[in-house]
């Protein structure tokens, strides 16, 4: 655990008459000063700044980090933000996944914090917050709230998780192996980081899993490690191209978050195996339920080695992290280098909902001289 001391929040100058980030005119320069502060594509080391004034603890061995009194507001706001915020990044990217206790940030200074951590670590420019092609506020914000007061979403680049509009999607019963997926990656610049906080729970349950795409990579023999690296992925996203198609309306056209996410088609292709460009390692990337195909081998191949893949998750609790939500808890995970996966098991319960920010990142790609992640490690958490 880290040494803990007290943080209060230092307000930049041009937002010391802002009581928040949505009240204020001042948050447009705040936003245009979110340029790549690092161009390069070497990994990138933590200043150590947050962990020596934030106490934490690690949830897993492999991926998990719980920030008990950490409020994200305060690093927005402190006189070095980017440096905290940097550091926040790159500790997401090592351990997968990072979790943040009963947040009171709005959803502007969600977003905001979302998309400055990938371009303090490196994101182009061009890449922005995500527009999702169905759960966009053009289509459906009359029917989603932002918060328990049921303030409408007027915000594209906000998307609302809902158990009633998951319904109104007429997704058909899958098996919980096929819920594990990392957020679109049916486009071509997919999401480096998404943010989700949950304001509303049912009684129990609706728990998230979590689970790294780095301990799937250790887990691979040296020869399917071999086989992997060569091979890409095709990504569709069927349920969203059915429902339009069933309910009569157009899917968000694009820019999609990046100048190459365009058009309705909703296919991209990308390397099985991806190089996180923060760390620096390896991680299996062709995993979820808008994952169609193995490119370069027959169906049947594909098919095996899809469930093959499935299956190293899903057998092996090493690769795993199941979280229980509390009122108002935010969560900010590396799509490049996890997946995750809803658990439905509460919709006789209450309802649960939640707002969440899309970071789009990079082209996925593969750097073979990228190394695994326990080879880096060799046996330290981070």
């Amino acid at each position: 655990m880290a040494p803990v001391a007290a943080l209060a929040p230092a307000v930049p100058p041009a937002l010391t008459t802002c009581k928040s980030i949505s009240a204020s005119p001042s948050i447009a320069s705040l936003v245009r000063n979110t340029k790549s502060s690092i161009a390069s594509r070497q990994p990138l080391q933590v200043s150590g700044l947050l962990d020596s004034l934030y106490e934490f603890d690690e949830l897993t061995p492999g991926l998990g980090r719980l920030y008990p009194t950490i409020q994200l507001r305060d690093l927005i706001y402190h006189e070095k933000a980017d440096e905290l915020i940097r550091d926040l990044a790159i500790i997401i990217s090592r351990r997968g996944v990072v979790f943040f206790k009963n947040q009171e940030l709005s959803a502007d200074e969600q977003k905001f914090v979302t998309d400055r951590l990938g371009h303090l670590t490196g994101k182009p420019a061009t890449s922005g917050l995500h527009i999702h092609p169905v759960y966009n506020a053009e289509r459906v914000g009359k029917d989603q709230v932002v918060d328990e007061k049921g303030t409408q979403n007027k915000d594209n680049e906000i998307s609302v998780i809902s158990s009633n509009l998951h319904r109104s999607l007429d997704v058909e019963p899958r098996s919980g192996a096929d819920e594990w997926h990392s957020d679109i990656a049916f486009e071509p610049v997919p999401a480096d980081y998404t943010s989700l906080k949950v304001h509303t729970l049912p009684q129990t349950g609706g728990d998230t899993m979590w689970a790294s795409g780095y301990e799937v990579y250790d887990l691979l023999s040296q020869p399917f490690r071999n086989m992997f690296e060569k091979l890409k992925g095709f990504y569709y996203p069927p349920e969203f191209i059915n429902s339009a198609a069933r309910h009569g309306y157009a899917l968000y056209p694009g820019p999609r978050g990046a100048a190459e996410n365009v058009d309705t088609h909703l296919t991209a292709e990308h390397p099985l195996i991806r190089t996180n460009p923060v760390t620096g390692w390896k991680s299996v990337f062709g995993i979820g339920h808008h994952f169609n195909r193995i490119l370069g081998v027959s169906l049947d191949e594909s098919d095996m080695l899809k469930r093959y893949i499935r299956d190293l998750v899903t057998q092996n609790h090493s690769t795993q992290l199941r979280y229980r939500w509390g009122k108002n808890d935010l969560a900010i995970w590396d799509n490049r280098s996890t997946y995750h996966a809803a658990t439905p098991d509460y919709f006789d319960l209450g309802p649960r909902s939640g707002i969440r920010a899309v970071s789009c990142g990079e082209r996925p790609f593969f750097d073979p001289a990228s190394r695994s992640r326990r080879e880096e490690l060799k046996g330290k958490l981070v």
